[in-house]
């Protein structure tokens, strides 16, 4: 009998895993529109006694997401302070979704990857994930790689979809 011979196990693919790259952290979600006066416009003198009222603790250890769901005009300023509170009670403050926040976390830290260590190297970029992993991580460590891997593929080493060989010389 023929032995079997795991040909995954024994080839020279490096699987790239982004859900590693996934913040789990708690996230909040911090809506301007409820400090809208009559859900138009912001008063200053209202939301800066909100400001100094408000218990920031429901934020502690949190990734924030500051936004605006309400079609109204909202002063740059008025973020800031909320920003400026937020400084080192919350985890992370991102201006846009929640979707947008984890994106932005997640570029953050691929951005520190010495892709040297990948240098001619055979990369698949792991498809399936337990999280949501948006599709500009995908993007980005696509754009990251290409100048010097050997190849990219998606998916799983044992069934690939080609994204990039590098021309030989």
């Amino acid at each position: 009998m023929d032995e079997i011979v795991n040909k995954v196990a024994n080839s020279p693919l490096i699987t790239f895993n982004l859900e590693e790259y996934y913040d789990q952290s708690a996230v909040a979600e911090f809506d301007m529109k409820q400090h809208l006066f009559q859900g138009l416009i912001l008063r200053e003198k209202d939301f800066r006694g909100f400001i100094k009222s408000c218990d920031w603790s429901e934020y502690q250890g949190k990734n924030v997401a500051l936004f605006c769901s309400a079609d109204a005009i909202v002063p740059t300023w008025a973020y800031m302070l909320v920003a400026n509170k937020l400084s080192g009670i919350a985890n992370y403050v991102h201006y846009g979704s929640p979707q947008d926040m984890q994106q932005s976390i997640i570029l953050e830290k691929l951005n520190q990857i010495d892709v040297e260590s990948y240098r001619d190297k055979m990369v698949v970029i792991k498809g399936c994930s337990k999280f949501d992993v948006p599709i500009g991580a995908y993007v980005a460590i696509t754009e990251k790689f290409t100048p010097v891997v050997k190849s990219i593929m998606f998916g799983e080493p044992c069934s690939t979809v080609p994204i990039y060989k590098k021309k030989r010389e």
